[in-house]
């Protein structure tokens, strides 16, 4: 992820309080640069991941979540969402009442209902459902 990208996809996360990172995969950079921003970051992976210690990592599967571990976040977020975990991640969101944001690998499209917003270098993907607090 580009740098500019990286910058406004923190910038546009930075208004919340407690967020969950779905997927961090090899990439900590976006949610040790939330944490060193002030906010509570969860990274989730179905496999161990190493991430900033100023991260908390739990090991969970978006298809099957453990709900405890999304509790009183204010938003989630994945990079690189694919197609197949779109809805899961918004069914968890609705659930929560929390926006989802999102990017795909660049032509894969949204399978939920977004709203885009442009940053540098990407399309971000906002879905809101039941009662989600705005952003």
């Amino acid at each position: 992820m580009r740098k500019t990208t990286r910058a406004a996809l923190v910038g546009r996360l930075s208004d919340f309080e407690s967020v969950v990172e779905i997927g961090i995969g090899h990439r900590p950079r976006v949610a040790g640069d939330l944490a060193e921003a002030g906010l509570n970051v969860t990274a989730t992976d179905r496999c161990e991941r190493d991430v900033p210690t100023s991260v908390r990592f739990v090991r969970d599967d978006i298809t099957d979540p453990d709900p405890t571990v999304y509790a009183g976040s204010d938003a989630l977020y994945a990079r690189n969402l694919p197609p197949e975990l779109h809805r899961p991640g918004w069914d968890l969101a609705r659930d929560l009442a929390v926006p989802l944001f999102f990017t795909t690998l660049g032509t894969d499209p949204s399978l939920i209902p977004v709203a885009r917003e442009t940053l540098p270098g990407t399309t971000l993907f906002v879905a809101r459902g039941r009662n989600s607090k705005q952003a």
